[in-house]
């Protein structure tokens, strides 16, 4: 695939080297030409780079932006004739000081970046872990790769991410529509929370999957649905 990556920084960097070492090709744009250069030529072969408009024309399967939430729709809005008709993916974080979320209720980032580029397809993904987790070769825990929640409203889109999420080492698993990027936002905010605020262990906190709807009784059945009381 051709892949576009709107930033210079550390998801760029973790995700597109999966990417070139999978046999894409990845064009690296910024707003300064030596970073996306020195990022460029840290990745190797099958990578260039340029401005932030080369890599929206480039990225003619995927554009990943991997900006600064303040950043990305105004990004995205100036390059949005470059993007229309491809599929935008993005991985930020609206998450600020006090781990609040910077969304406060209104549009997700994923749907403000969709608002600003209207005839893109955007799709959430990547945003619930460190860079430094997505750096790993394959990101696997226990045995068992990481699984990866992708929104999107677009099947055709959808699809080249799950590629993407696969050539990570992932596992992706649908999340639902673009209204539910939302909530995996705010599934991050509360994940930072705990893992730097409180420091403790995020993944503890949901039962296995057989125990989803609550432990099974003596009939065998499971016990009464999520929410409910008995």
């Amino acid at each position: 695939m051709r892949i576009g990556v709107l930033g210079t920084g550390n998801m760029a960097h973790a995700l597109a080297t999966h990417w070139v070492r999978a046999g894409h090709h990845v064009t690296i744009g910024g707003r300064d030409p030596r970073k996306a250069q020195h990022l460029a030529s840290r990745l190797g072969a099958g990578t260039t780079a340029g401005g932030l408009r080369a890599a929206a024309e480039s990225g003619q399967d995927v554009v990943l932006a991997a900006l600064p939430f303040e950043a990305g729709a105004p990004v995205v809005r100036d390059l949005r004739a470059a993007l229309d008709g491809k599929v935008l993916l993005d991985c930020a974080n609206p998450v600020g000081p006090g781990f609040r979320l910077l969304t406060d209720g209104g549009p997700s980032a994923a749907q403000r970046l969709a608002a600003a580029a209207p005839g893109a397809h955007v799709v959430k993904a990547f945003n619930l872990c460190h860079e430094d987790v997505w750096r790993m070769r394959p990101p696997v825990f226990g045995g068992r790769p990481l699984a990866v929640p992708v929104c999107g409203d677009d099947e055709a889109a959808l699809a080249p991410v799950r590629r993407l999420v696969r050539d990570v080492g992932c596992v992706p698993v649908a999340g639902g529509g673009l209204e539910r990027a939302g909530l995996l936002e705010a599934t991050a905010a509360l994940f930072i929370s705990l893992w730097v605020g409180e420091g403790a262990d995020a993944q503890a906190i949901a039962p296995p999957l057989a125990y989803a709807t609550g432990p099974a009784g003596p009939t065998g059945h499971q016990g009464s649905a999520v929410g409910t009381t008995p």
